[in-house]
């Protein structure tokens, strides 16, 4: 409560009361704004319908479902309750130790080059002072994540073949007596991954770091001037400062994703003779859960990257949020 003043005496006066908002006062301000909530029925729906609604396809991940002839709905509600089942048979079998170590390898190596690679890039661009040049290097910089990866795919199995450009440009520099045989190694595999990561989406990424330093006061930049900054100290202590935030919310989502080691590049550029590197988790639900027909089992191990996302999603945005006030939520 607030205190009136008396307007004569100037003392204090009765206490006066603070409005109450009502629901009515709600179902107004929903009546005069109703065309901006009808606009945001379509995306409310399609949230529900593709996002909610197919949730309860989880339930497959502790029933022993087999699929028959019969409706789909009477098969999978009367299926056989075996709880954390699917669960153990993933933990405790040979191929869960070989498929984490692939899909955290080169999830882990990704990470590496491909977080800081888009924000390097962007400052660069950002320092680029021709206009044509500056549009004309961007577009290329992101014109390889528009290309399909069944063609990203050929074009790096063709680029590490043997006679390819890397084999001859090593053979002609003499670093090298032979070919080698990039997609033969199994080592070299999870390299081959983290670099075709990076160079795919390097550029593309670099649009959200691009639109948040052309956010950046340009009063800054010219007081930075005044005082004699150069153009790296510019770049150190304006624009990198600048675009924290946007660093940070970023980062949690990629490290929330650390498992997520994709499915069509794996899937195009392994072969059997690296089979043993480049099984990963998403790779290994398709082949099982789909090809082997293992619904139920397929849908536990999918189940489970998604728990470890959540949890390494929440444990990053309390981290960050605790040391440098910024979060994602």
């Amino acid at each position: 409560m607030e205190t009136a003043m008396n307007a004569e005496t100037g003392q204090p006066g009765l206490p006066k009361k603070r409005p109450v908002k009502s629901k009515t006062n709600v179902w107004g301000r929903m009546k005069s704004q109703r065309l901006l909530f009808l606009l945001m029925l379509p995306a409310l729906a399609i949230t529900l319908l593709f996002s909610y609604v197919p949730m309860f396809g989880l339930y497959m991940a502790f029933v022993h479902y087999s699929p028959g002839g019969g409706p789909f709905f009477s098969q999978f509600f009367t299926a056989k309750f075996v709880g954390f089942e699917w669960f153990s048979y993933f933990f405790n079998n040979g191929d869960f130790y070989m498929i984490m170590r692939n899909t955290l390898a080169q999830s882990f190596l990704s990470l590496l080059f491909g977080f800081p690679m888009p924000i390097i890039l962007a400052l660069m661009i950002n320092e680029l002072r021709n206009g044509w040049f500056k549009r004309t290097f961007q577009t290329v910089s992101y014109m390889p994540h528009f290309i399909s990866w069944v063609i990203a795919a050929n074009i790096i199995i063709t680029v590490l073949s043997s006679g390819g450009v890397i084999n001859n440009m090593l053979t002609g520099l003499g670093f090298i007596d032979e070919p080698i045989q990039f997609m033969q190694k199994g080592p070299l595999f999870w390299w081959i991954i983290a670099f075709s990561n990076t160079w795919k989406d390097m550029g593309f990424n670099a649009i959200m770091y691009l639109a948040a330093i052309s956010a950046i006061n340009p009063e800054l930049y010219e007081v930075a001037k005044v005082d004699g900054a150069s153009r790296l100290k510019q770049m150190l202590h304006i624009t990198l400062p600048s675009i924290k935030p946007t660093i940070i919310i970023l980062a949690i989502l990629a490290v929330g994703g650390i498992l997520n080691a994709g499915f069509d590049q794996q899937y195009l550029l392994q072969n059997n003779t690296v089979l043993q590197y480049s099984e990963v988790i998403d790779t290994y639900t398709y082949k099982y859960g789909l090809q082997n027909g293992m619904f139920s089992y397929g849908a536990a191990v999918g189940l489970f990257k998604s728990l470890v996302a959540f949890i390494l999603v929440i444990s990053v945005n309390t981290m960050a949020k605790k040391m440098n006030e910024q979060s994602l939520f």
